[in-house]
C-alpha cells in the first residue's frame, strides 16, 4: 500500500525518502477489521486544509484560506459537534508541464474535518469567503438557557 502524501509534499512536490515502514502498515492506512474504510478517512486525493480555530463566550470560528476556489466550489457539512470543510481547487492551464520551472502552488482537491470542543447550533451557523479567507461562525448552545411554557387549554 502506497503512503499518503503529506500535504507539505503535494504543494511542494517533495518526496520522501524514509521508506522504513513495512508494507500494509501506513500511517495514513485506516481500514477495520473487516476491510472497510473508516468513514473519516480523506481520500488519497485530498489535501488536508490548514484551519485556525478559536472560541468566544458565544461562538467557535474556524478559519482557512480558500484563495482561488469559487465559493460555490465549497461544501461544508457541519454537525453539532463537527465541521468537515471539502473542496477543489481548479488550475486554468496556460502552459505544459515542460514550460515550469518551478511548481508550488496546490491544485485538486482539499478537505478538513474537525472536532469542536462544544455543540454548536446548525440551524444558525454562517460560512461567508471574503478575500480568499473562509471564515465559519458557529454559535455555541446555550444549554443554560430558560424560557417560560404558556400553558394552553382546550
Amino acid at each position: 500500500m502506497k503512503n499518503k502524501r503529506s500535504f507539505f509534499e503535494r504543494i511542494t512536490g517533495a518526496v520522501r525518502l524514509d521508506e522504513d515502514e513495512e508494507e500494509g502498515e501506513s500511517r495514513s492506512a485506516k481500514v477495520s477489521g473487516n476491510g472497510e474504510s473508516n468513514i473519516f478517512e480523506e481520500s488519497e486525493e485530498d489535501a488536508q486544509l490548514t484551519v485556525d480555530v478559536y472560541q468566544t463566550s458565544s461562538e467557535i470560528v474556524v478559519k482557512t484560506m480558500v484563495a482561488g476556489v469559487r465559493p460555490e466550489d465549497i461544501d461544508v457539512q457541519i454537525t453539532r459537534d463537527s465541521v468537515t470543510i471539502y473542496g477543489e481547487r481548479s488550475e486554468e492551464r496556460t502552459s505544459t508541464d515542460d514550460d515550469y520551472i518551478h511548481r508550488e502552488l496546490y491544485w485538486g482537491s482539499f478537505s478538513r474535518t474537525i472536532s469542536l470542543p462544544e455543540e454548536i447550533s446548525v440551524d444558525e451557523a454562517e460560512a461567508v469567503e471574503k478575500h480568499g479567507v473562509l471564515i465559519l461562525h458557529l454559535p455555541k448552545l446555550d444549554k443554560n438557557r430558560q424560557t417560560k411554557l404558556k400553558v394552553k387549554g382546550n
